[in-house]
């Protein structure tokens, strides 16, 4: 008799995370003694702020290591309302609006499974971040993918939101500053997807991690807008801005109303954050030297995106999407011969690790995803072997 399959059939069409595969691949070859540099992960190379650090150290020796509130710590509730006042200039109670979460991961996931039953549409825009849809398909949810133009700088195309809303549609996922397009929607597209989302009865899932990376000053909050606290759920942290990515430090934020069913989920998930990591972030997120140290990060991060389109500028038959936010960059590969598997495959074997766009939807099989969070020295040795490889194509072509 044949075995049954003991696995949850919602399973069978999840898949694993594109850029967690290339990580993977990169750790067994330099376990085999192999050098590569590694332009796959949103992994600042900063470590953590000295005084985060140290207010941490300190509230763990205070033997801060016991339950927190579910909700989260407090103090730390009431630091990331002062951050939201002055992000989206939207008041949230820090009693009742706002849930800290083991990192946006967690966050992500306990909104859709509030949210989303099973047949509920959600409008995701491609290239997206991997977690989307498959943690809507985890919610036996339908992902409605829109896929976004590179002529037009990955910006929404209101008309297609339109197209693709239906009786069905329940949320629509967007991710401001973008991961991987580095975009940054404008204001007046934010407005009029809001408008959309207010008629329609369609709640807003803002994956907001990236806001602090924003090069020219165009990040608007979705939130901000007239009546689109009861829509919209904001999610954010401090991996990416702060150096935090094994902290896993993030929170929700949204109306009382929409927080309670979330916080449902939250509680049978995780229970709550580290306690004493709550209780030092609290006291250092104000502190000067803190401030310094991540604007530090983001005018480097700023000063990276100049240099890597220089280099990209420098090698032929690679074009680019200029990015306007976070610390990524999408190449376009076509004209190399490979689509972005075969090349980012073949990259690999020169020692640069870069990740296939066609991860992040299936409308991008000729890009590749490049990191600019690595140092400007592992970005100068990593174009040296781009153009090597580049220039190896090129005479086996002739």
């Amino acid at each position: 008799m044949e075995k049954k399959s003991i696995y949850a059939k919602r399973i069978e069409k999840v898949q694993m995370s594109s850029i967690r595969i290339v990580m993977e691949k990169v750790e067994k070859l330099r376990n085999q003694g192999k050098s590569i540099v590694s332009l796959c992960a949103g992994e600042p190379d900063f470590n953590t702020p000295a005084g985060i650090k140290k207010a941490t150290m300190d509230a763990l020796n205070d033997n801060q290591t016991h339950y927190s509130s579910n909700r989260g710590y407090l103090g730390l509730r009431q630091k990331v309302s002062q951050l939201l006042k002055q992000q989206t200039t939207i008041d949230y109670d820090s009693d009742q609006e706002i849930i800290m979460t083991c990192g946006c991961s967690e966050a992500i996931n306990n909104t859709c499974q509030a949210f989303i039953d099973e047949g509920d549409e959600v409008i995701i825009f491609t290239p997206a971040f991997v977690s989307y849809q498959n943690t809507v398909l985890l919610c036996k949810g339908i992902p409605v993918e829109i896929p976004l133009k590179p002529s037009n700088g990955f910006q929404i195309d209101l008309d297609e939101v339109k197209n693709k809303i239906t009786d069905k549609t329940k949320m629509i996922i967007i991710n401001n500053p973008n991961n991987p397009t580095g975009a940054v929607y404008s204001k007046e597209t934010l407005e009029k997807l809001c408008q959309i989302a207010r008629e329609n009865h369609i709640y807003i899932l803002a994956d907001e991690i990236y806001n602090q990376l924003d090069y020219e000053n165009q990040y608007v909050s979705i939130a901000s807008f007239e009546d689109m606290k009861d829509y919209t759920i904001i999610v954010n942290g401090f991996s990416k801005a702060y150096a935090m990515t094994g902290w896993r430090m993030g929170y929700i934020a949204s109306s009382q109303e929409n927080i309670e069913p979330i916080l449902k989920v939250h509680q049978y998930t995780t229970t709550s954050q580290m306690t004493f990591a709550q209780i030092g972030m609290a006291k250092a997120i104000d502190q000067e030297d803190v401030k310094e140290e991540v604007q530090h990060m983001v005018d480097t991060f700023h000063e990276r995106r100049t240099f890597i389109m220089e280099q990209l500028d420098q090698c032929e038959n690679l074009s680019y999407i200029k990015p306007h936010g976070a610390f990524y960059i999408m190449v376009d590969v076509s004209k190399t011969g490979f689509n972005g598997q075969e090349f980012a495959d073949k990259l690999l074997d020169y020692g640069v690790a870069v990740v296939p766009a066609s991860g992040f939807g299936k409308d991008f099989i000729d890009f590749v995803r490049i990191s600019f969070a690595s140092s400007k020295e592992n970005i100068e040795e990593a174009f040296v072997r781009i153009r090597k490889l580049l220039s190896d194509v090129k005479k086996a072509q002739d």
